[in-house]
C-alpha cells in the first residue's frame, strides 16, 4: 500500500475509486464504504482512501477530542484490508481555504483520476464546508466520474458515528463499542520495564505507554487479551494512574495469565473485552493484592464462561 501525505499524481490513464471521510475509529460504517470501493476497484481502478493527518476540527481549534485510533493503527488496518492507497492530506491553510470546487478539480479529477467517488450521506468538504454530496453528483458530468452515496450503517435504531462510539467508550462499555467498530477495541505499544512493583507482590505486569492522542474508556480494570509475537495471552488490564503507587503518566498494565516469559521491548496489542471497576486508590500493597486477585478470578471466569471472542473486520 502506498501511504503519503502528499496528494499523488497518478499516470495517465490510471483511473481510481476513492472514498473521502475522517475515518476516525475505522467503524463499520467506514468499512461498508471501503467495501464498495474495493468491489469497484476489482475492475481495474486504484482504490484510494482520502483523509487527513488531523481532524479538521482539531486543526481549526474547534474540538479537542482524543482519536479512537492513532493514525499508524489506522494505516495498519487500512493495509490489512488491501486498498491500495491511502492519503493522509495535511490540513494546510492552503487546502483549509480551498474551494470545494477547486476540491474536487485539483485534487480528485487532475491528481487521483477519479473514475468514481464512494461518499456517506452527510459528506462535507471544501472551504466552509460547502461542498457536500449534491455537488458531487452535480460536478459528476463536468469531470468524468460517478458518485456512489452510501446509507449510514445502524446498531440499536441509531446510525453509528464517531461520537457514538465515543459514548460509549466513556461509559466502559467495551462490548457495545465493539459491536459499534466492528473490531475489538485495542491499544499497541513496547512492553517498557515499569517499577516491577507487581513481582514483589506475586503478580508480574507487562507495562505499555500508549499515545497520548487516543483516547481511552474510564480508568480502571478490564478483561483483555494481549497479542505478542502472534501469541495471545488472556488477562486483565488496569488503565491509568496506578494511584496506589502514585504513578504520573497514563499507562495499560497487563497481568498475563500463565505466562511467565521475559517479554520487555517486544509490541503488545491489548485488546479490551470487558469493564471490571473504576480505578481506586489502596491503603497498603497489600489490600491491592488482594483485589487484583480478585479481578484476576473474575478475569479468568469471564473467559471460562466463553467470553472474549476476538472480533475482525465485518468485511
Amino acid at each position: 500500500m502506498i501511504s503519503t501525505t502528499v496528494v499523488p499524481q497518478f499516470e495517465e490513464g490510471q483511473k481510481s475509486v476513492i472514498t473521502l471521510g475522517k475515518f476516525d475509529g475505522l467503524h463499520r460504517g467506514h468499512q461498508k464504504l471501503i467495501h464498495r470501493v474495493l468491489e469497484i476497484g476489482k475492475d481495474g481502478y486504484q482504490t484510494v482512501i482520502f483523509t487527513f493527518d488531523v481532524s479538521p476540527l482539531v486543526k481549526l481549534g474547534k474540538s479537542n477530542l482524543k482519536s479512537l485510533l492513532t493514525n499508524e493503527e489506522r494505516a495498519e488496518m487500512i493495509e490489512e484490508l488491501g486498498v491500495d492507497c491511502l492519503v493522509e492530506c495535511p490540513f494546510t491553510d492552503e487546502v483549509i481555504h480551498m474551494e470545494a470546487e477547486d476540491f474536487i478539480k485539483e485534487f480528485l479529477v487532475n491528481r487521483l483520476h477519479a473514475a468514481c467517488i464512494v461518499v456517506g450521506t452527510d459528506f462535507r468538504f471544501g472551504h466552509e464546508r460547502r461542498g457536500d454530496v449534491r455537488m458531487l453528483e452535480d460536478m459528476a458530468g463536468k469531470y468524468g466520474y460517478t458518485v456512489e452515496i452510501i446509507e449510514k450503517e445502524r446498531y440499536e435504531n441509531r446510525e453509528i458515528s464517531s461520537t457514538y462510539i465515543r459514548e460509549e467508550l466513556e461509559k466502559g462499555n467495551m462490548e457495545t463499542v465493539s459491536q459499534l467498530l466492528g473490531y475489538t477495541f485495542f491499544t499497541k505499544g513496547e512492553i517498557v520495564r515499569g517499577r516491577q512493583l507487581g513481582r514483589t507482590i506475586g503478580i508480574p505486569t507487562t507495562n505499555i505507554i500508549p499515545s497520548t492522542k487516543k483516547k481511552f474508556p474510564p480508568n480502571g480494570v478490564y478483561v483483555t487479551k494481549s497479542i505478542i509475537d502472534g501469541s495471545v495471552y488472556q488477562g486483565i488490564t488496569n488503565v491509568g494512574y496506578k494511584p496506589t503507587v502514585k504513578e504520573n503518566f497514563l499507562g495499560v498494565e497487563t497481568y498475563l495469565f500463565d505466562c511467565d516469559a521475559d517479554l520487555y521491548g517486544k509490541e503488545s496489542e491489548v485488546l479490551f473485552f470487558h469493564f471490571l471497576r473504576h480505578e481506586k486508590k489502596f491503603g497498603s500493597m497489600e489490600l491491592l493484592k488482594e483485589q487484583l486477585l480478585k479481578d484476576n478470578e473474575m478475569g479468568r471466569e469471564y473467559f471460562r464462561l466463553g467470553y472474549g471472542q476476538i472480533k475482525n473486520f465485518i468485511l
